[in-house]
């Protein structure tokens, strides 16, 4: 089962989908947390189940399926974009993502253009 299937189920089928002890084992307390905590009218429940995380995974399953209306809750995903400088200082010098962005600021466009050019392999 995917995350997708449990989240229609929540939200807009209200057909209750954990039957078993694997489709309990293949749910994410954590993500579905995270995509139910986008909406208003959802996101208290949400707190709620982060800060009752102990919980059996069924429990908070039958906490949202039953506590929510029957509603059509989508969001897209964000996504983070760097700058296309970002993989030329990662592959210039062997750094994380997060450290290239550190220095990114740091550096010059003569800076940048080097590098390309080191890089570069021709051919």
């Amino acid at each position: 089962m995917e995350l997708r299937d449990y989240l229609n189920s929540i939200n807009y089928e209200k057909k209750h989908v954990m039957e078993d002890s694997r489709d309990e084992k293949e749910y994410y307390p954590f993500m579905i947390n995270r995509c139910m905590s986008y909406f208003p009218d959802s996101l208290l429940q949400a707190n709620q189940m982060n800060t009752s995380w102990h919980l059996p995974k069924r429990m908070q399953y039958d906490y949202f399926f039953h506590g929510l209306r029957q509603r059509k809750r989508f969001s897209k995903w964000e996504k983070i974009t760097h700058p296309k400088e970002i993989d030329l200082i990662k592959r210039y010098f062997g750094y994380s993502t997060q450290k290239a962005l550190d220095i990114l600021p740091i550096l010059t466009e003569e800076d940048i253009s080097a590098m390309y050019k080191g890089l570069n392999k021709g051919g």
